[in-house]
C-alpha cells in the first residue's frame, strides 16, 4: 500500500490517478460497449472513481493502483451485461468489438491488454471528431471523455458556462448515436482533414496545465504529461501523412514544460520568466522540443503551432532574459496574427511590441482589445497595460488598472503577485 496522511491527500491522489488512467478506461470500454452508449461508459468510469476514492480512504491506495482501476472498472462493465435485463442487449446485439461476440464467457473478455491502448485513444479521438460533430462539440468531447475534463474545466478552457458545455456535450452524443458514427481511425484520406480538431483539443488540454483556471496550483503537471502523451500518439501514428502540425504543437509544449521547476518557488509562488533561474530548466526535454521542431519543418506547412514553437525556441536558447531576440520574437507574432488575430494572440504581441521599445503602440493594442469579451475578464490584460502604464509614468490611471487585475485574478497565488506590484509601485509599506 501507498502511504498517505490523510482523506485529502487520498482525494489528491486519487485525482492524479484517475486523470492518468480515465481517458484510457473511456476509450476501452466505449471499444466494449459501442459509441452509441457513451453516457454508460462514463457512469462506469465515475463509478470506478467513486469505488476508488471509498476504497482506498478505509483501506489504502494499492501499490498497482492502475491495474486496480482496471479491473474494477471491467468488473463493473462485466456486471452490466450479466445483468438479465441487458445480457442479451448488450451480448448479443450491441457489442461494438467483434471479437466480443465470440465469446461464451463474459468473464474472459480481455478488456485492456496493454497493446490495444494505443489504437483504443486513437479511435477515440477521431470518433469524438468525426464531421457530423460541430467543432465546438469537438472539442468539449474529446476534453470530457479522453482528457478527464469535468465540466467546469472545458467550460473555463471556452471561455463560457456549464450550461452551454453541457449543451454541447449532448449534442455531440446525439450526433455519434444519430449518425452511427464508428469507432475507428479514419481512412487515410480522411485522416489530415480531422486531426485539427484533435490538437486543439490537446493544445487546450497543455493551456489548462500551463495555467491553471482553478485550484491552488498554478502549473497542473500532470494535464501537461497527458496532452503531450496524446500528442506523441498522433505525431507518430503512422497513418498520419503531414506531421507538421502535430509535431510543431509537441514541440511547443515540450518548450514550454521545459521551463515548469523554474516558474515556482519552494512555496509555489510564481517567478516571472525575467526572475527564473535558468538552470533549473530541463535541456533534455528542450533538446526534444528543438529536435521535434526540425521534424515539423520537414513537410513545410506553417501552423500556429509551429509559429508559437519558434517563439518558446527563442525563449529556451536565450542566455538570460536581456539576451532574449525580442525583435525576431515580434517577427514571429506578425506572422501569427496573419492567421490568428484572436484577442489573446494581440494581448501577447503587445507584450512583445513594448520589449521592443514601443510601449505607446503596445498600449494602443490593448486598447484596440479592450473591450472584447475575453479580455473583460481577463486579469492578464490589466496586469499587463499596468506595465505600459506605469513605463509612460500613467500613475494613477496604474494604480486603478492593477486593482482590476487582483479582482479578477483566478489563483491565490497570482493574487498575491499581483499585490507585492502594487506594494512595490504604489504604497511601498
Amino acid at each position: 500500500m501507498i502511504n498517505v496522511k490523510n482523506k485529502l491527500e487520498i482525494n489528491e491522489l486519487v485525482e492524479h490517478f484517475f486523470r492518468h488512467e480515465s481517458g484510457k478506461l473511456m476509450a476501452m470500454l466505449t471499444r466494449f460497449f459501442g459509441p452509441h452508449n457513451l453516457l454508460l461508459v462514463e457512469d462506469i468510469v465515475q463509478d470506478t472513481l467513486i469505488e476508488a476514492i471509498s476504497n482506498w480512504t478505509y483501506k489504502g491506495i494499492p501499490e498497482n493502483h492502475v491495474n486496480w482501476l482496471y479491473t474494477v472498472a471491467k468488473n463493473k462493465a462485466l456486471n452490466v451485461i450479466k445483468r438479465e435485463k441487458y445480457q442479451e442487449k448488450y451480448i448479443f446485439e450491441n457489442l461494438h468489438d467483434a471479437k466480443i461476440h465470440q465469446q461464451i464467457d463474459p468473464a474472459t473478455i480481455d478488456l485492456f491488454s496493454e497493446e490495444s491502448i494505443v489504437d483504443d485513444q486513437l479511435r477515440m479521438m477521431f470518433m469524438c471528431c468525426h464531421p457530423s460533430i460541430s467543432q465546438d462539440s469537438q472539442v468539449a468531447l474529446i476534453l470530457k471523455t479522453l482528457c478527464g475534463f469535468s465540466i467546469s474545466e472545458i467550460a473555463k478552457a471556452f471561455l463560457t458556462n456549464n450550461e452551454n458545455i453541457n449543451k454541447r456535450l449532448v449534442r455531440a452524443r446525439k450526433a455519434i448515436r444519430e449518425n452511427k458514427i464508428p469507432f475507428s481511425v479514419p481512412s487515410k484520406q480522411q485522416i489530415d482533414l480531422r486531426v485539427d480538431a484533435v490538437l486543439e483539443a490537446i493544445y487546450l488540454l497543455f493551456n489548462e496545465g500551463y495555467s491553471a483556471s482553478n485550484g491552488d496550483d498554478v502549473i497542473r503537471k500532470d494535464l501537461c504529461q497527458e496532452s503531450i502523451y496524446l500528442a506523441e500518439i498522433i505525431a507518430t501514428h503512422k497513418f498520419i501523412s503531414n506531421k507538421s502540425k502535430p509535431y510543431s504543437l509537441l514541440a511547443l509544449m515540450q518548450l514550454n514544460a521545459a521551463r515548469f521547476k523554474a516558474r515556482e518557488d519552494e512555496n509555489g509562488d510564481i517567478i516571472t520568466l525575467s526572475e527564473q533561474d535558468r538552470t533549473l530548466w530541463d535541456y533534455q526535454m528542450i533538446g526534444e522540443g528543438f529536435s521535434n521542431l526540425e521534424k515539423a519543418a520537414q513537410n513545410k506547412v506553417f501552423s500556429k503551432y509551429h509559429i508559437l514553437a519558434a517563439i518558446s525556441a527563442y525563449h529556451c536558447s536565450a542566455a538570460d532574459f536581456e539576451s532574449t531576440n525580442w525583435g525576431n520574437i515580434l517577427s514571429l507574432y506578425e506572422s501569427l496574427l496573419t492567421i490568428d488575430n484572436s484577442p489573446i494572440v494581440i494581448l501577447n504581441y503587445s507584450i512583445v511590441l513594448a520589449k521592443t521599445g514601443k510601449i505607446i503602440e503596445a498600449l494602443a493594442e490593448l486598447g484596440a482589445i479592450e473591450d472584447q469579451r475575453e479580455m473583460k475578464s481577463n486579469h492578464l490584460f490589466y496586469a499587463t497595460k499596468t506595465e505600459f502604464q506605469i513605463a509612460l509614468k500613467q500613475y494613477d490611471l496604474a494604480k486603478g488598472t492593477l486593482k482590476k487585475a487582483i479582482a479578477l485574478a483566478p489563483l491565490s497565488k497570482e493574487k498575491r503577485l499581483l499585490k507585492n506590484r502594487f506594494t512595490t509601485y504604489f504604497n511601498k509599506k
